[in-house]
């Protein structure tokens, strides 16, 4: 029984051992940094292998599409305000239909208008690259509330 208790710490010593350093070994530091200090232009560039030209080139598309970002963000959040003052206040369902329509217009608009800037951004990475940020950028499009840019939680995916 002796043996038997230590043989099991033994094990379970091994492969908490081999736990960390697959999971040091298999990952990219500079992935881990940009991921905890929030910086998306970071895991941009490491995640994406961009080099200098490439990563200034993208700077220069998300500095320019920012303002646009914030202004379809502001549109819709005070359509959002407007439609939510017409349901508490008992509007008649035609001011509701028009105040849901335009919502969803803006959320239209907004929405074609992220996917290209994301498509200009894959377009300047090498095509792998490119396409896999788009499988990862794409999909997070849909699904946020518009409250502020989209938020990629800056998980590495493969």
């Amino acid at each position: 029984m002796k043996y038997l208790l230590a043989t099991l710490g033994l094990l379970v010593a091994a492969a908490g051992a081999t736990g960390i350093a697959c999971y040091l070994l298999g990952s990219e530091p500079g992935l881990h940094a940009a991921a905890r200090k929030g910086d998306p232009m970071a895991w941009l560039r490491t995640d994406f292998h961009l080099d200098d030209r490439q990563f200034a080139a993208i700077r220069q598309l998300h500095d320019g599409y920012a303002g646009a970002c914030d202004e379809h963000c502001r549109r819709i959040q005070e359509a959002t305000r407007q439609r939510r003052a017409l349901s508490s206040g008992g509007a008649d369902p035609a001011a509701l239909q028009a105040a849901d329509r335009r919502l969803t217009e803006l959320r239209e608009i907004c929405e074609t208008a992220i996917a290209r800037h994301v498509r200009q951004v894959a377009a300047i990475m090498s095509p792998e690259d490119g396409r896999r940020y788009l499988a990862i950028v794409l999909p997070k499009i849909a699904h946020f509330d518009h409250t502020a840019a989209p938020d990629l939680h800056l998980e590495h995916s493969t």
